[in-house]
C-alpha cells in the first residue's frame, strides 16, 4: 500500500504517518531534512525523540527514488518525511537535469516497490502566489509532484488540525 499524507505546517501529518507506520513490525524512517541551522536541528531532534527507538533511519536529502528501491522489501514499512524538504533540496541545487532525473526516478520507483510506503508532504498550494521566482517554482513543482504521486498511491489523506480527511482509499 502506498499512502500520501498531505497537510499544512503543524497539521498533524507526521504524527498520523507515524501512527500508520507503527502498526508494522519493521519500519525505516527516511528523513529528507538537513540541519542547516539551529532551528532546523531542533525540529529534527523533536521528530527523532518522538519515534520508537527500534525504527531504522536513513537520512536521504537527495536520491530518494534510489533509496526507496534499495530499502523497500516485503514486510517493511518505509516512512518518508518529507517530500517538500526533498523538493527544496533539489531546487536549491539549481540543476535542471538533476531535478528532472531525481523526480523521474522517484515516480518510476513508486510503481515497483514491495512493502508499505507512507509519504508525508506539505500542502503549499492553498495560499497566495509567492513573490519570488524560486518560491513560485517551489509551489508549482510541489503541486505537480503531489498530483503525480497521488495518482500512483492507493491512499491519499489530507490532515488538518490533527484530523485526517481521506481523499482516496480508506483509512
Amino acid at each position: 500500500m502506498r499512502t500520501l499524507i498531505l497537510g499544512g505546517a503543524r497539521s498533524g501529518k507526521s504524527a498520523l504517518a507515524e501512527r500508520l507506520a507503527a502498526s508494522h513490525d519493521a519500519v525505516l524512517y527516511i528523513a529528507t531534512a538537513a540541519a542547516g541551522d539551529d532551528e532546523m536541528a531542533a525540529r529534527i531532534q523533536h521528530h527523532r525523540a518522538r519515534r520508537p527507538a527500534h525504527w531504522g533511519l536513513s537520512e536521504t536529502p537527495l536520491a530518494l527514488g534510489a533509496a526507496l528501491r534499495r530499502e523497500a522489501r516485503a514486510g517493511r514499512c518505509l516512512l518518508v518525511d518529507c517530500l517538500t524538504l526533498w523538493l527544496s533540496n533539489l531546487l536549491c541545487r539549481d540543476d535542471a537535469a538533476l531535478f528532472a532525473a531525481e523526480r523521474a526516478e522517484l515516480l518510476d520507483a513508486l510503481a515497483q516497490l514491495p512493502g508499505e510506503l507512507v509519504l508525508v508532504s506539505n500542502e503549499v498550494g492553498q495560499g497566495v502566489v509567492p513573490l519570488g521566482e524560486l518560491s513560485r517554482r517551489f509551489v508549482d513543482e510541489a503541486g505537480r509532484l503531489h498530483q503525480d504521486i497521488a495518482a500512483r498511491c492507493e491512499r491519499v489523506i489530507l490532515t488538518v488540525a490533527g484530523l485526517p480527511l481521506v481523499l482516496k482509499g480508506t483509512l
